[in-house]
């Protein structure tokens, strides 16, 4: 399969975005929260790093601004699924901030690469959590003990930066 992402695009996107993945998923791990700002943070990566890729032609313009309308309707998804329960409000933010990095393209594929990363996330994170020495080298971590709740985010940021990584070394194509 073929990425919609162009490889420049993403790799102009992948070290900003990174860090800020990392941030979340650590955060999500340890208090059972996203931060706003890293929401925030991620936001801006794509209104300034996406702007500067227009202003050199790697993106369009009017692809820039679309993006920024996903942004829109995913936020205005994730207040709703939000609001009955199904998701947290942090997830919902964050969902909503990585959205413009996603082509509309990859939307299906994006969807399958988040479903297998939040089951093999899943899977980790409830296998970790059993094993003593795991356990005691993260004290207090919140996630370890919150019964069904898993930490979205980890999910979350980890399918966009695979997404991204797959993007910039021209996956699929």
């Amino acid at each position: 399969m073929t990425l919609a992402i162009s490889p420049l695009e993403a790799l102009w996107f992948l070290p900003f975005v990174l860090p800020i993945c990392i941030w979340v998923a650590l955060s999500d791990l340890r208090e059972m929260r996203i931060p706003n700002i890293s929401v925030l943070a991620l936001a801006g990566v794509f209104l300034v790093i996406g702007l500067a890729q227009v202003m050199i032609e790697v993106m369009a313009f009017s692809t820039w601004y679309m993006r920024l309308l996903q942004l829109a309707v995913v936020l205005l998804a994730g207040f709703a699924v939000s609001s009955l329960g199904l998701v947290g409000a942090g997830d919902a933010k964050f969902a909503a901030a990585m959205a413009p990095f996603v082509a509309p393209g990859d939307y299906l594929m994006f969807l399958l690469l988040f479903a297998a990363v939040l089951v093999g996330s899943w899977l980790t994170h409830r296998g970790a959590g059993m094993v003593p020495a795991v356990r005691r080298a993260t004290p207090g971590w919140v996630s370890w003990d919150r019964g069904k709740l898993f930490p979205m985010g980890v999910a979350l940021a980890g399918a966009l930066v695979i997404y991204l990584a797959l993007g910039a070394m021209g996956a699929g194509a």
